[in-house]
């Protein structure tokens, strides 16, 4: 039996693994294909520069040594991103961002940061997903009625029913929705049919059906504008480069940066869990990232990110090896040069379609309702980092989703929880055990008692240390649990001070999981005091010592 490949290194290219990339590839190039256009023009620029993007994620990416199967392209999640900064800038400006940002992705990959990338709060990465989505459905709707849509996200949202509500008394406005939606419901319902047809992917056979209902019935809604794939192409001037001592765009270039390594990173550790494959090599697959976006924005294209949709796609179509998403890039350049004239019958309601179901996926509307039930907090980081995104912008959503999960694990990490239970005194109970000295206090010499004496002094018996032996009691067991800091010390005091002193109190410190100076010298002076005022001492157990080497295991037989 063939062994099976090391999780570091790429599988060897044999014959069966060539003919599978190849079916693989052409699975990949349909789904790629009507994307790659309709986040083009989602994206405010040529359609042209989508391909461009795509054969660049292909043959460049795609050769580089990372993640082995997963596929790159332009993403719906930076669409929002780049329309902003084409709006800002301009076409050149967008070249140099994405040049820099690809250069700044290089540098992390080369110092090795890649893996750090996994640290970011999973909910933090749902929530920017989820503004994304957002975003894209609000814009893409307005786009399907053809009706222009307002600045801001909030002010898009809150318009939106009125558009569409004026868009039903105008007849094109009409057509164009209506080809939106049929559209969104053959992606949807496609993948439910029987059989082999059922595996075409429903993007590209939405598209088609959407360009031959409108040709067949000459509808009046606008389609794709084509220049050619070499007219689109501009790479950014001498002077585009001056715009990088604007700080809003050093402010594009780190959000650009960061949110693309992340979704490239986080689609990677998704897709190594859909093959037993090699791993991905994270600082490998952040370099191979930079270097193509830095060939993206030279080429005045749009910024590239590893695309779970197509990587899933090149997965269960039996991809083996890079060669297939390499391929799906031979293909895409092949359209681009021999088919450009085809995007002319793309309806642009088609792309708005695909546009708006790629959005709603976005939105993880099953892992918000698990956090919900089992994460309140964690829900919350989420759906705060989605609302910033709507309302303000996408680098300033992520950043203020990135403070609140940095505060939310400060406060779990200093989080003390006191509980206590108060256990009656057993039948016939003695209060010897209780009968001990004050802390630091030692009873009289020769004393002590000694192994195989007979049993303590009755009950009214005076104690040898002076006092008047207490009645017996039940005792009073603290538990502490969580971290205890000094941002929990107040709560910490509040509670043991709390408790009677005509009880013995025993301490249980093993549900900490830190415990620092400001709460060991507090707990400590609380014990002395309320052994001092009290006929009962407190049972504290020894502090663990921060600096003690752990136990060594036990040896086995």
């Amino acid at each position: 039996m063939p062994s099976s490949p090391s999780p570091g290194r790429p599988r060897r290219l044999s014959r069966a693994h060539l003919r599978q990339d190849f079916a693989a590839s052409l699975v990949v190039f349909l789904v790629a294909l009507p994307l790659c256009v309709g986040v083009a023009v989602a994206s405010g620029v040529p359609a042209e520069l989508g391909l461009v993007t795509g054969i660049v994620g292909g043959l460049v990416t795609g050769v580089m040594r990372g993640s082995s199967l997963q596929v790159s392209g332009p993403a719906a999640g930076l669409t929002v991103l780049v329309l902003e900064s084409v709006r800002a800038f301009g076409l050149a400006g967008l070249g140099v961002i994405v040049l820099a940002a690809g250069l700044v992705q290089t540098a992390l990959g080369l110092l090795r940061w890649g893996r750090w990338f996994r640290a970011i709060s999973l909910s933090v990465v749902e929530g920017m997903l989820a503004g994304i989505g957002l975003v894209i459905v609000a814009g893409q709707l307005y786009a399907a009625a053809g009706v222009t849509a307002p600045d801001g996200g909030p002010a898009r949202l809150a318009a939106l029913p009125a558009a569409l509500a004026g868009a039903l008394a105008d007849p094109r406005a009409v057509a164009s929705v209506a080809v939106a939606a049929g559209t969104v419901l053959v992606i949807v319902g496609w993948p439910r049919l029987p059989g082999r047809v059922g595996a075409l992917p429903g993007a590209l056979v939405a598209v088609l059906l959407a360009g031959l209902v409108t040709a067949l019935a000459g509808l009046p809604v606008a389609t794709v504008r084509v220049d050619g794939v070499l007219a689109a192409v501009r790479p950014p001037d001498s002077a585009a480069f001056l715009l990088l001592a604007e700080p809003a765009v050093l402010g594009a270039v780190l959000a650009f940066a960061l949110i693309a390594s992340a979704e490239s990173l986080f689609s990677a550790a998704a897709v190594d869990r859909l093959h037993d494959g090699p791993r991905t090599e994270y600082d490998r697959e952040l370099v191979a990232q930079g270097v193509g976006n830095t060939l993206c924005g030279l080429l005045g294209a749009l910024p590239l990110t590893a695309v779970i949709v197509r990587s899933s796609a090149n997965v269960r179509a039996g991809a083996r090896t890079r060669a297939s998403r390499v391929l799906h890039g031979v293909w895409l350049l092949v359209f681009a040069v021999l088919l450009p004239g085809a995007l002319a019958h793309v309806p642009l309601p088609a792309l708005a379609g695909i546009l708006v179901h790629a959005g709603w996926k976005l939105i993880p509307f099953r892992g918000i309702v698990a956090l919900w039930r089992g994460h309140r907090g964690e829900a919350a980081v989420l759906a705060a980092t989605a609302a910033a995104i709507v309302a303000v912008g996408m680098l300033e959503g992520v950043l203020v989703g990135l403070g609140l999960a940095v505060a939310k694990a400060a406060w779990e990490a200093s989080h003390l929880r006191v509980d206590h239970t108060d256990e009656p005194p057993p039948d016939g109970a003695s209060p010897s055990d209780d009968d001990r000295p004050p802390h630091g206090v030692l009873p009289p010499h020769g004393e002590s008692p000694a192994h195989g004496e007979p049993c303590p002094p009755p009950h009214d018996a005076p104690s040898p240390y002076g006092r008047p032996r207490p009645p017996a009691v039940g005792v009073l067991r603290v538990r502490l649990s969580g971290g205890a800091t000094f941002l929990g010390l107040p709560k910490l005091l509040d509670a043991l001070e709390a408790l009677p002193r005509d009880r013995p109190v025993e301490v249980d410190l093993s549900g900490l999981h830190h415990l620092d100076h400001a709460c060991r010298a507090a707990m400590t002076a609380w014990a002395e005091r309320h052994t001092a005022a009290g006929p009962h001492p407190v049972r504290l157990p020894p502090f663990p010592d921060p600096h003690a080497a752990p136990a060594a295991a036990p040896a086995g037989p």
